[in-house]
């Protein structure tokens, strides 16, 4: 029976996680560029970014449902090609089809990854899971600083004529993680997931879906994904023109989600995850409200609370799963996912027209947006749609404020429900034929 190596495989995990944030941070800084460069409106931006975001889901529910079967090893090279391939055609991208096609295949990659590697931290650490998730999912928004700090000082020390005509060396970027991810994995043996070695048939996994509690957290899922990761890839789009700094305001709150998840040991310890995902609600609904309500350096103050919001939100509620409903084994981890990204590739894409209609309201009645959007800098039409574009991005702020207002209602009535509900942890490897040995390197 192969050794399983927990610390190379969680390495492993993370390096796999953070092509994903690097997906989304070099991508999020990039919006601008490509309407510029391919003369895309903003609807057409928000179907783009909001592929990725069906295309996680479609990816880990699927792979939720087989990763018992195939076993996690072989969802993860999956992984490594769709995102292999993903990178390759966005590198070669003319227009919004490439864009388009690219941002589906890392979508792909993306839900893959998560698929396998929630049940598998899960696996690997199953007496401390919310913290590890929040570990693992440190390079979330790890990675997303990486690639805003890259975009940023690219956008700002290397002349327009140099960088909007090569992007594409920035997504290049990604390619470095992804191979030794791909590597690392391909050379290590994989433990079963927590469900099948304690023993919970598929029947029983799949019947734990429909208990009450699931399908509210389920439903909780997808106000916390919209709130995190709508507001977050979208950040650079909304504020652009109401601050300089944008693209900032995404490193900062990504960057106080490094520190958060990098201290959910005691957090999570002392406030329980229910009580986490309460108190995440409350920060993230004032910071969303400064972010919307603000100029000049107040926006600053808004993005470090919101990022204090948020920063628990993705691994807590996953982590809550894990330990409050476990027979819901890596099907109920990933339908959370899924379910997460599906609501924001769906209120990505209507809110990308609300802008647009937003923005258009504020210009001439016959104007043609994308000519405006084609328009160079500095002349009328840019600094109308400029003008109009510093309205509109606040507006969607605040129309996204109701969603964490709404969660904290309901993470309040969580929390008194779970003070009374005791939790029936799964056996230890009751299978014991297929039991997990781990080795600790």
């Amino acid at each position: 029976m192969s050794t399983i190596k927990r610390n190379q495989l969680f390495v492993a995990s993370c390096l796999a996680l953070l092509v994903t944030s690097l997906s989304f941070g070099i991508r999020a800084g990039l919006l601008n560029t490509w309407a510029h460069e391919f003369a895309l409106t903003q609807e057409e931006i928000g179907i783009i970014t909001g592929t990725a975001f069906w295309g996680f889901p479609l990816a880990i529910v699927v792979g939720g449902m087989v990763v018992d079967i195939i076993g996690m090893k072989k969802l993860l090279i999956a992984a490594f090609v769709f995102h292999a391939l993903g990178i390759f055609l966005t590198i070669i991208a003319s227009g919004f089809w490439p864009l388009f096609i690219s941002t589906l295949l890392i979508g792909l990659g993306n839900g893959t990854v998560e698929a396998a590697c929630n049940p598998l931290v899960a696996s690997l650490y199953p007496d401390n899971k919310t913290t590890r998730l929040n570990y693992f999912h440190l390079w979330f928004p790890g990675g997303i600083v990486i690639g805003t700090l890259i975009v940023r000082f690219c956008g700002q020390y290397v002349p327009d004529s140099i960088y909007l005509s090569n992007w594409r060396t920035l997504v290049g970027i990604m390619f470095i993680p992804t191979i030794l991810y791909g590597i690392i994995f391909f050379r290590l043996s994989f433990p079963v997931t927590e469900r099948v070695a304690s023993g919970v048939s598929t029947t029983q996994m799949y019947r734990s879906l429909l208990k009450p509690l699931f399908l509210v957290m389920i439903v909780l899922m997808l106000g916390t994904a919209i709130t995190e990761l709508f507001t977050g890839q979208w950040i650079d789009v909304l504020l652009k023109n109401v601050t300089d700094n944008a693209i900032l305001l995404l490193t900062l709150e990504t960057g106080v989600m490094v520190l958060g998840r990098g201290l959910a040991e005691p957090v999570v310890h002392r406030l329980s995850p229910q009580g986490v995902l309460l108190m995440s609600s409350v920060l993230a609904a004032i910071g969303l409200y400064l972010l919307g309500h603000s100029t000049g350096n107040m926006l600053f103050v808004g993005a470090i609370v919101f990022g204090m919001g948020v920063c628990y939100f993705w691994p807590t509620m996953i982590g809550f799963v894990a330990e409050s409903l476990p027979e819901t084994g890596a099907v109920g981890l990933n339908f959370m996912g899924g379910a997460g990204m599906f609501a924001v590739s769906v209120y990505m894409f209507f809110m990308g027209g609300y802008y647009d209609k937003l923005v258009a309201q504020q210009l001439p009645s016959d104007a043609d947006l994308a000519a405006y959007n084609a328009a160079p800098a500095g002349s009328d039409m840019a600094n109308a749609l400029n003008s109009a574009k510093s309205l509109a991005g606040p507006h969607i702020i605040n129309a996204t404020l109701i969603i964490p207002i709404i969660l904290i209602a309901a993470f309040a009535l969580l929390f008194v429900y779970m003070r009374s509900r005791k939790t029936k942890p799964l056996p230890p490897f009751a299978n014991a034929a297929i039991a997990n040995p781990y080795e600790d390197q």
